[in-house]
């Protein structure tokens, strides 16, 4: 148990120190050192800023998520659980899935105009087709000889979901989770640099522009702890749950 808890926790230390040693020998605005990080931290986040910015990416995150969550596992079950919806849309999905991502973001902008609700569908919509292959691959998953025993026991609507087919795409789900939380994140940060005028993205690009490598690691590292915790004490923990039944 100590080892599985000490080895994260060492495997940092020693990332962080290598990049001080290497900071320290070039000598170069081009890598700050972990010092020159802590301190431009301490500033923003006595500043006020930092909590600003991270926060306003924060909520960007979840009403994105939520929203691909929602629509990618209706879609994911429709296709996985009916052949016929699932040879009529396959092509839908797979042009949906080679949208680049700023293409996306571009048309929202452009047809719905430079605001909140264009910035969340853009990222929305980037997701929902992950997270529908996801959890169609689950839905095609699901054990027929346990609807047999929900049949044979009588059960159906939301005893049979609850007890035969949640536990089956569960895992699915908290694969989808972590991916959509992994890439959510970073396509919100091209969102707010391209028309957002606060967020960890439109600071990112502000810092780019002054040349504040410091700053930017700021903001990144920042959202990226957040991310790290929440993979961490959530994610982790919920999926550990969910295969559990399997033996895994």
């Amino acid at each position: 148990m100590f080892r599985h808890v000490l080895t994260p926790i060492f495997s940092t230390f020693f990332l962080v120190a290598l990049w001080a040693i290497l900071a320290a020998l070039m000598q170069s605005r081009y890598l700050p050192a972990p010092t020159e990080v802590i301190a431009t931290f301490a500033s923003e986040l006595s500043s006020g800023a930092l909590l600003f910015h991270v926060g306003i990416t924060f909520l960007r995150v979840v009403g994105a998520f939520i929203l691909a969550m929602t629509f990618g596992t209706v879609f994911g079950l429709t296709l996985g659980r009916n052949a016929k919806a699932n040879l009529f849309f396959d092509p839908w999905l797979i042009f949906a899935l080679n949208v680049p991502a700023l293409v996306t973001i571009i048309f929202c902008y452009l047809w719905i105009g430079l605001n909140e609700a264009a910035a969340i569908t853009a990222v929305a919509l980037n997701k929902i087709p992950n997270t529908a292959i996801t959890i169609r691959e689950g839905a095609r998953a699901l054990d027929p000889a346990l609807d047999d025993v929900a049949r044979i026991f009588r059960k159906s609507g939301w005893n049979k979901f609850r007890h035969f087919i949640w536990p089956q795409l569960e895992p699915y789900m908290a694969a989808a989770v972590r991916n959509g939380l992994a890439l959510i994140w970073k396509i919100v940060l091209i969102v707010e640099l391209l028309g957002r005028s606060n967020g960890v993205g439109f600071q990112i690009n502000l810092s780019f522009a002054q040349f504040d490598l410091a700053r930017i690691l700021v903001y990144a590292l920042s959202f990226m702890g957040i991310v790290a915790l929440i993979e961490t004490f959530a994610i982790k923990p919920w999926e550990k749950r969910a295969r559990a039944w399997r033996g895994a």
